[in-house]
């Protein structure tokens, strides 16, 4: 497969040459770059659990990954169950939940399924979206996935999902932001978004200085992108009302975390 990296990325990856890998961010290879890069980013996380906290019950954390919010939420005490489609994260998730105390550990359930089309024969107090997965979604995909969380809502329960959209500068985002893992590697991370386009290319290359002989691997991802405005309308038509709106930043790409419940 030939990959097109744009802006600043592909300036990036053309001095890299021709022996580096390029693999998917949730493959074997992008998932432990995802991980080493999850593992020590608390953006969001702290919204999700104030939000959570209040409200006693069993949690469904759905597109869980390697446990960016799994591991948090399991700290409530609560019975926490991680969904995903990546069986190398939760390959990944298992090895972390193996470094937490035993009563904790016990209170997770990992599952390897399609978060637009899960039975899990249980209900929830909580179910969540995070990290603004839905915008990897197409429009018969969330459609799917909101039927699968109304299915599985505790009455009374909340769903919150977070979504990813951009303020109006009228300009291309084609930026480049340094970022340091949990072992200690650095990234850049390029992100390019051109302006009025459905979809945003996130590229993460190993920072300079690479040596000769180096294995180089760089992760691309190019999914769609959906406003909070348009996903509270796709809610609403499936029936779930949002009850609160909490924009996480402010930047020109901006995080906003709904939190909605099934209509009365």
């Amino acid at each position: 497969m030939t990959h097109v990296f744009p802006g600043l990325a592909g300036a990036r990856v053309r001095d890299l040459g021709d022996g580096i890998r390029v693999c998917g961010m949730y493959d074997a290879d992008g998932s432990l770059i995802y991980q080493d890069l999850a593992a020590g980013d608390g953006f969001e996380v702290r919204e999700v659990i104030q939000a959570v906290r209040p409200h006693p019950g069993p949690i469904l954390d759905l597109a869980a990954g390697t446990g960016r919010f799994t591991l948090p939420l399991l700290a409530l005490h609560r019975p926490v169950t991680a969904l995903d489609l990546s069986p190398h994260m939760l390959a990944l998730l298992q090895d972390r939940l193996e470094s937490v105390p035993e009563r904790i550990r016990d209170l997770c359930t990992v599952t390897c399924a399609d978060m637009t089309d899960f039975d899990l024969a249980s209900t929830f107090a909580h179910i969540l979206l995070g990290t603004t997965t839905v915008s990897l979604l197409d429009d018969a995909q969330r459609q799917a996935l909101y039927g699968c969380v109304l299915r599985h809502l505790a009455p009374g329960g909340r769903f919150h999902l977070s979504v990813l959209d951009r303020t109006d500068t009228g300009e291309d985002i084609d930026t480049v932001t340094p970022l340091t893992g949990s072992s200690g590697r650095r990234y850049d991370m390029f992100e390019y978004w051109p302006t009025g386009s459905a979809h945003r290319t996130t590229t993460l290359v190993p920072a300079a200085p690479i040596e000769a002989g180096d294995d180089v691997v760089v992760v691309t991802a190019r999914v769609g992108t959906i406003g909070p405005d348009i996903v509270e309308k796709e809610l609403a038509a499936a029936g779930l009302t949002v009850t609160a709106r909490q924009e996480l930043d402010g930047s020109a790409q901006r995080t906003t975390l709904l939190t909605c419940e099934a209509a009365q």
